[in-house]
């Protein structure tokens, strides 16, 4: 019962959705295609029998792309779909992986868009990173006796708190799920009290700790580093949200007083908001460029605007230090194992809910400081712009623990073989 009036209510709510993605539009033009792919409409866009992977936007698409390269290597004749929610998700599989899948949006959680969708893929198994629980997704792959893996799974305690309000449809929906493989033994336990069995769970650690810098990459990096700042010292406030580019551009003007060359790379998270920052820059009365323009920093240029998609892994690998974003408002915060994986160390705020256990290793090792205000802030970037050998080591720690922990990708792979079809034997060549 309970079913059908959540679905009643989604397609009630439908001509909201599609004033919403006009709203969107405004800023970012992608949310005006493709609609017809949100209602399942993909025939010849995909190939059928293969492999669904769901990575909901940026963030878990990143951690599913390494993910997609070990399925491809082990299973080279598998079609994979991987399917998002934003165009941003979409954009970063495109210029990743560009034709090695097949990619639609996910459509919305109506019945007649997921039997259309289903109809036409038909896959083997079906993969959902992280934690995207939709009632109707779910039920229709358990009634076609579709294996579902939630992988790389996390459930905060906030999440959980919100659950528990309705445990019992919790319970009946996670009871239709195949297997839940989780980042810690935490988020198993909080799966558990809705509902779970514990024979439904695995623990894996986390696969974003098995993103790889390539040499490409590498390289890159030292050549934009020569380009921009050869003797400038670079901080990045990375994936920011609504009300934290104003304490961090305050940040940059008391940092200027003791640091006049300093310059900050200011990335928002999201691209419709791109505007929007860079009207605040403008309005601070900082001398500016967007990296959209292609413009080499003067040495009067303060702040780098990052408005392009795709480019993060990058610029981390020219920056000195790294504030990650969503963390000074309450957002839970992004993953502070990118600036990781480059030696960076790291600066965050107060809410970290969405990282929890990760920036608690980054913590206790040193790797990462935990800031509450602009003072603080100021203070431990100041700190690490005096003290070389102090930032080198925060840095050097926080790589350490990005790499003590990697391994979850091959669990991973090792519990999603039953589900897929026998590799060739001469796979691995």
């Amino acid at each position: 019962m309970w079913l059908k009036l959540y679905q009643g209510l989604f397609y009630l709510i439908q001509p909201i959705i599609w004033m919403r993605l006009l709203l969107r539009a405004r800023f970012t033009t992608a949310y005006r295609k493709r609609w017809s792919e949100r209602y399942g409409f993909c025939k010849k866009k995909v190939t059928p029998g293969g492999l669904v992977i769901h990575s909901v936007s940026v963030g878990e698409t990143i951690a599913a792309i390494p993910l997609v390269k070990a399925l491809q290597q082990a299973y080279p004749s598998l079609p994979i779909t991987m399917t998002t929610m934003t165009p941003t998700g979409s954009e970063r599989i495109l210029s990743d992986l560009g034709s090695q899948v097949h990619h639609v949006y996910l459509p919305y959680d109506l019945p007649c868009a997921i039997h259309r969708f289903l109809d036409t893929l038909n896959p083997k198994l079906f993969i959902i990173l992280e934690t995207e629980l939709w009632p109707t997704l779910i039920t229709v792959l358990y009634q076609r006796k579709i294996p579902l893996i939630i992988a790389n799974a996390r459930l905060s305690e906030r999440s959980a708190a919100g659950y528990q309000k309705i445990a019992p449809l919790m319970k009946s929906l996670l009871e239709r799920l195949t297997l839940v493989a989780v980042q810690n033994e935490e988020d198993g336990k909080r799966f558990i009290q809705l509902g779970l069995k514990p024979s439904q769970i695995v623990v894996t650690g986390s696969i974003k700790f098995d993103i790889h810098l390539t040499p490409e990459l590498k390289m890159k990096a030292v050549s934009l580093s020569k380009q921009w700042a050869t003797d400038r010292l670079i901080w990045i406030a990375s994936s920011t949200h609504e009300g934290e580019e104003t304490l961090l551009l305050e940040a940059q003007r008391q940092l200027l007083q003791k640091h006049p060359d300093l310059l900050l790379i200011l990335v928002p998270r999201h691209p419709e908001r791109f505007s929007k920052v860079v009207n605040l820059v403008k309005k601070s009365h900082f001398n500016y460029i967007k990296r959209s323009s292609g413009d080499f920093p003067s040495s009067t240029v303060q702040v780098i605007i990052g408005d392009t998609m795709g480019e993060l892994m990058l610029l981390y690998g020219i920056a000195d230090l790294a504030f990650v974003g969503g963390s000074l408002v309450n957002h839970g915060g992004h993953n502070p194992l990118e600036p990781a994986a480059h030696a960076v160390p790291i600066i965050m705020g107060p809410h970290t809910f969405n990282f929890k256990d990760i920036c608690t290793k980054l913590v206790l090792a040193q790797g990462l400081i935990q800031i509450a205000d602009v003072a603080s802030l100021v203070k431990t970037v100041d700190l690490w712009l005096i003290n070389q050998n102090c930032r080198h080591e925060y840095g050097q720690n926080a790589m350490e623990v990005f790499h003590q922990n990697q391994g979850a990708l091959k669990h991973l792979l090792s519990l999603l073989k039953p589900y897929l079809p026998e590799p060739p034997r001469d796979s691995h060549r």
